[in-house]
């Protein structure tokens, strides 16, 4: 089977490290999808706006499972715990395809281009995207369906705090990234930190771009302290 990109997603996140495990989860994680042609038209999503959501099909860069490999690692086990990939939801995937539901803000239809505006995704900058879906609530949703091993959202596990230097650059950036603080702060309470590296690792400075500026955190005591946010450079922009 051969699948083609129906659109492009423009994402604050530019490398995996610090995307949540999950879409939802950061609600301040705004993406662009924008759509290819011949499905860049308005007949193309003519009835999408009256829905709230969509899911969004796409393809994981870079994540096919090794030859042989059957088992993985979740996150949300302390990376410890070897389960098959189809009971969890891993981007090790035999075909890589994901699939995320997200928040569907708005339908642009401008100057022959069409974008949909979600939120709460969970995408890499640039990701592929296969295929839309709206979210139809009475078929996606159910209520007592059992979810293994993941029975609750994770919870927040870090405190976030932003130096006096992290915030005068919060000022400064907030002008075109109006939530980026929020972003910021929504992303490391959930510590993006592999499980392996979360204990024993106090003081260890961390570092993850998001949008154009690379943001620079340490953790102390279940504590992250943002220590810098600085401006990407064009020459160092993927």
């Amino acid at each position: 089977m051969q699948c083609r990109s129906i659109g492009v997603i423009e994402s604050p996140f530019k490398e995996r490290f610090g995307i949540p495990r999950q879409a939802g989860l950061v609600v301040a994680a705004e993406a662009r999808l924008r759509l290819l042609p011949p499905f860049a038209s308005v007949d193309a999503v003519r009835g999408l706006s009256e829905f709230s959501h969509v899911w969004i099909i796409f393809r994981f860069a870079d994540s096919g499972l090794r030859d042989g490999q059957l088992m993985v690692r979740p996150p949300r086990l302390g990376g410890n715990e070897r389960l098959g990939v189809f009971a969890t939801r891993s981007p090790f995937r035999p075909n890589s395809i994901g699939m995320s539901a997200v928040r569907l803000l708005a339908v642009d239809v401008t100057d022959g281009h069409v974008c949909l505006q979600l939120g709460g995704g969970d995408f890499l900058d640039g990701t592929e995207v296969l295929d839309i879906k709206p979210y139809v609530p009475y078929a996606d949703s159910i209520p007592f369906a059992q979810a293994g091993f993941a029975t609750h959202p994770p919870s927040h596990v870090l405190a976030v705090e932003f130096s006096a230097a992290a915030l005068a650059s919060l000022a400064i950036c907030a002008i075109e990234q109006p939530r980026l603080r929020e972003l910021i702060a929504q992303s490391l309470q959930l510590d993006p930190r592999p499980a392996y590296q979360a204990d024993g690792d106090s003081g260890r400075q961390y570092g993850v771009r998001l949008y154009d500026v690379d943001v620079k955190w340490v953790v102390v005591n279940s504590t992250a302290t943002v220590i810098a946010i600085e401006k990407v450079s064009r020459k160092q922009l993927p």
